[in-house]
């Protein structure tokens, strides 16, 4: 493939724009810790919708869709379609909670919710924890399907890949923190999205696809094409449906989609300009990510399965890629080799957004961990907002090199997005309750941590997964190794809860206090600070939690019914499509409803 010169002026017209930004707020950002990390808590509901949105549009996110469709057909993306739930619970019920914390991160909440050393310690252990080590992971992950691309379009080595593309993100993100990654992110959405369309209609429309008919009629495809997995395949139905939607959405933290929100979706919260704005926000990004974007990446997989029908085609057409980066998300890049000339350009400035704005988001993120919740409470507890701020640009680049030798190590991302699963299975729960429950406490975070971690690894590096879930021999079957590590995780962190000692009552009445979470969780504490005469319920209003989960759920149909209604549209399946339309109309009406009944929401 050669890109001319059209292309090179997209490209790098691109760069210029993106550095142009980075160095353009650098000065503002760098004015304290909070500019740095959280834009001075300024940032309307719109732009923070769209960089939620930019950033979860990764370069591994279409090569991991094309893995799904191309190896368990479009049902296999149920795997990720299922945090749809987390997501809506988070807009109705959680971004409220966040915005009124006022930390700067979600890990200092551990302080806010918890006490004593159990707290403090859970508080920096979890700052290395997501802020280095699954930090590094996520980000090798996007690293590694930057590598494929510039392996496949450009053949580019592994390691000029990471060099090239990893030296403009860490200087912009050093530079701009997080304006200049909200900033910049409006523009990559724009670019990504364009790009991502762009090229789906152009390769569904090649020649040798032969347009979109001949793409659903073709015999590699046929079986491939059902947004549901086969109910009469009972393994399929169990693995592909059933266990994301009963068990996985709440139960695993993954980046992006942990319950109870979280992580970066968390510090865009933190950063909106008050509670009506994070809730808007995070509305905004769950009808992008979920209802509109994955469609042009799932065409491009179905058509791709005409050209390269397996792994071996894969590897004939491009002989320079490695044993070891073979896969079947290479089919998404092999495809991008047949866009012409200004469309190329396009794409690939896409691509390259995508990448810029997850590994900048990732960057900054982390840092904050490192900065706020390591440095500043371990190191050096005295910091100025200079020292933070460089301290934060420094760690940048740190995390930046080691994701960068980690991607050279990794094959592909399906395989990285398994082991964040089974890393964070049966930790989700505590994430949703610990707001709504006194008796949760720092340790049960503490064991229910190490107790999925330990077992992910045993899972992984041991002989236990084939005696416990091999085909025919193994004591279970083999689909239920999520299920039995968020099984074993509960019962270790509930155990943990009620053999350790509550959090002292000033912890809890404070946390009440400030938060207002109201519910039966805590009718014991309220009760209590009754009868010794504290005051900590502010407000006689109902508790919101009811109406936010019937909110929750219209949201889920109305979304879900969106997504749905694409694909029955693309496929020309008209009569369910228009009927699948009429019912996101009539979920758009009802959860208007209920969101004007809310009180405190836009």
């Amino acid at each position: 493939m050669k890109l001319e010169l059209l292309d090179y002026l997209i490209i790098f017209g691109f760069f210029a724009l993106v550095l142009f930004i980075g160095i353009y707020v650098s000065k503002k950002s760098g004015q304290s810790s909070t500019e740095y990390f959280l834009s001075g808590r300024s940032m309307p509901w719109w732009l923070l919708g769209l960089s939620m949105v930019a950033t979860t549009f990764s370069t591994d996110t279409p090569n991991l869709v094309t893995d799904l469709v191309r190896s368990n057909g479009v049902s296999g993306n149920w795997g990720w379609w299922c945090f749809l739930l987390t997501g809506m619970l988070t807009v109705f019920v959680y971004a409220k909670l966040w915005r009124k914390s006022n930390v700067k991160t979600d890990l200092e909440f551990y302080e806010l919710r918890y006490g004593g050393k159990a707290a403090s310690f859970l508080r920096k252990f979890r700052a290395v924890y997501l802020g280095v080590l699954f930090n590094v992971i996520t980000m090798a992950s996007v690293t590694l399907a930057a590598i494929k691309i510039g392996g496949v379009m450009l053949g580019l080595d592994p390691w000029v890949t990471v060099v090239s593309a990893g030296l403009i993100t860490v200087v912009f993100s050093a530079l701009g923190g997080f304006k200049g990654v909200v900033y910049s992110d409006f523009f990559l959405f724009f670019m990504a999205m364009a790009g991502a369309i762009g090229a789906a209609i152009y390769l569904v429309n090649l020649p040798e696809v032969g347009g979109l008919q001949a793409v659903l009629e073709n015999e590699n495809v046929k079986d491939k094409l059902s947004i549901l997995p086969d109910f009469d395949d009972k393994k399929a139905l169990i693995t592909a449906l059933i266990i994301p939607l009963a068990v996985q959405w709440w139960s695993s933290w993954y980046p992006g989609g942990e319950p109870g929100g979280g992580g970066y979706i968390a510090q865009r919260m933190l950063a909106a300009k008050n509670e009506n704005h994070a809730i808007g926000a995070t509305f905004f990004f769950n009808i992008m990510h979920y209802a509109l974007r994955p469609w042009p990446w799932i065409l491009v997989a179905l058509a791709s399965l005409v050209v390269y029908p397996d792994i071996a085609s894969i590897h004939e057409a491009f002989p320079n890629v490695t044993e070891d980066k073979l896969g079947h998300d290479l089919a998404y890049s092999a495809m991008m080799t047949k866009l012409p000339t200004g469309l190329l350009g396009v794409v690939l400035a896409s691509l390259v957004a995508a990448y810029m704005s997850t590994i900048s988001t990732q960057l900054n993120w982390g840092s904050s961990y490192i900065v706020y919740d390591f440095y500043k409470q371990q190191i050096n507890p005295k910091a100025t907002e200079k020292q933070m701020v460089n301290v934060g640009r420094v760690s940048t680049v740190l995390l930046m090199v080691l994701s960068a030798f980690l991607a050279l190590a990794l094959q592909n991302a399906m395989g990285v997005f398994n082991l964040l699963l089974s890393f964070g299975a049966g930790t989700g729960l505590i994430f949703i309750l610990r707001w709504f429950w006194w008796r949760i406490n720092a340790w049960s975070e503490i064991t229910a941590m190490f107790s999925s971690g330990i077992l992910a690894v045993l899972l992984e590096t041991t002989p236990l997964r084939a005696y416990l879930f091999a085909p025919e021999t193994g004591i279970f079957p083999e689909w239920a190794d999520l299920p039995f590590i968020m099984i074993v995780t509960t019962i270790i962190w509930l155990t943990a809860t009620f053999v350790t000692q509550p959090e002292s009552k000033e912890v809890l009445r404070s946390f009440y206090l400030k938060i207002q979470p109201g519910g039966p969780g805590w009718s014991k504490i309220v009760d209590e600070a009754e009868a010794d005469n504290v005051e900590i319920v502010k407000t006689n209003e109902k508790w919101s939690v009811p109406s936010g989960i019937k909110a929750m759920l219209a949201g889920v149909v109305l979304i879900y019914s969106i997504m749905f209604a694409t694909g029955y549209w693309i496929y020309g399946e008209y009569q369910l499509a228009g009927i699948l339309t009429l019912i996101v109309a009539l979920s758009a009406f009802v959860l208007l409803r209920l969101w004007r009944g809310m009180k405190n929401v836009l």
